[in-house]
């Protein structure tokens, strides 16, 4: 497919995963837009929530950067800098990206200008949406019936979770990633955490039932690993039902699937890897959920707990090409 092919695609989700994605669509050449959870509240954006009321910007950023002109170059990684030192002290652990976000918000009084003014100083080559403009916190019920509260406190649960849902429920969704769903040829969920990335995209009012009614291509993209408690011990087919759940119910077309038999065996504790089942049993589940599936080798050998940039861009460009 071609640079300027007309074509349009969303990724949506959060974490680490998205801008694997976002690098796939742009080089397939689509109109690209990223869809992005407004649940963070760990690390960096969660500090800047607490301390200056604002939406967390890492996500955002991430996705910023990897829609820039030039990935390697100076303004991204600049954006990207992150001050070293111990964390809690200052500028010290923020990336810089986040700071200029969050200053531009508090100078225009607006997030969705700080990403315009971002996106222009990157030279982005699409559009990063908030999933909300509304300062939401997840909770969550895991499979032992114990409840938490927190992005970052669910993403290390002790045991895996059941179903998650947003403080205020039913948020109202930001028009323009809605937009850009319903006018989507392809869309591409995840990869990235199952329950605190990408489900509380599907809890904000409205994108659920945008992703149901397109007519676009809906792909699923089913992590490579599970690792710590939010998803240990889960298959392929119960990442796919959890996002049925949550309101995607028959609303997956295509899942892609790492073969598991190409990971490395180990366990799901003290960041170890667990791949992500996905035997001919769980395969045939996926299948009688409504979704096609098809399997490859998307491991990273370097980090096998990641996608393959090289295999996720190849197997995309086959199924959505």
């Amino acid at each position: 497919m071609s640079v300027g092919s007309g074509r349009r695609a969303v990724a949506i989700g959060g974490g680490t995963g998205l801008p694997a994605v976002i690098h796939c669509l742009l080089d397939l050449g689509f109109d690209t837009s990223a869809v992005v959870t407004m649940a963070d509240d760990g690390g960096s954006s969660g500090q800047l929530r607490e301390q200056l009321g604002i939406l967390p910007p890492g996500d955002i950023r991430n996705c910023l950067v990897a829609m820039a002109a030039d990935e390697h170059g100076l303004p991204a990684r600049v954006f990207q800098y992150r001050f070293p030192g111990a964390e809690g002290r200052g500028h010290v652990g923020h990336a810089l990206g986040n700071l200029m976000l969050a200053a531009v918000t508090d100078l225009t009084g607006s997030f969705p200008e700080a990403i315009a003014h971002a996106s222009a100083y990157l030279g982005a080559r699409g559009h990063v949406y908030p999933s909300t403009l509304e300062d939401v916190r997840l909770h969550g019920v895991d499979r032992s019936g114990g409840r938490h509260e927190g992005q970052a406190t669910l993403a290390v649960s002790p045991h895996p979770l059941e179903h998650v849902s947003l403080e205020p429920d039913s948020p109202a969704a930001y028009e323009p990633a809605i937009g850009a769903i319903r006018d989507a040829d392809v869309i591409v969920i995840g990869p990235g955490s199952l329950y605190t990335s990408l489900i509380p995209n599907f809890l904000v009012a409205g994108v659920a039932d945008a992703v149901r009614e397109t007519d676009a291509t809906r792909v699923y993209v089913c992590n490579v690993a599970n690792m710590r408690g939010e998803t240990c011990g889960l298959d392929a087919a119960d990442h796919v039902a959890a996002l049925a759940e949550h309101g995607l119910e028959g609303a997956v077309d295509l899942v892609l699937v790492h073969d598991p038999s190409l990971a490395p065996p180990s366990v799901c504790h003290d960041g170890s890897v667990e791949p992500v089942a996905a035997d001919a049993g769980v395969l045939a589940h996926i299948e009688a959920l409504g979704a096609r599936v098809v399997t490859a080798d998307l491991a990273e050998r370097s980090d096998p707990v990641r996608h393959s940039r090289a295999a996720l861009c190849g197997v995309l460009e086959r199924v959505v090409s």
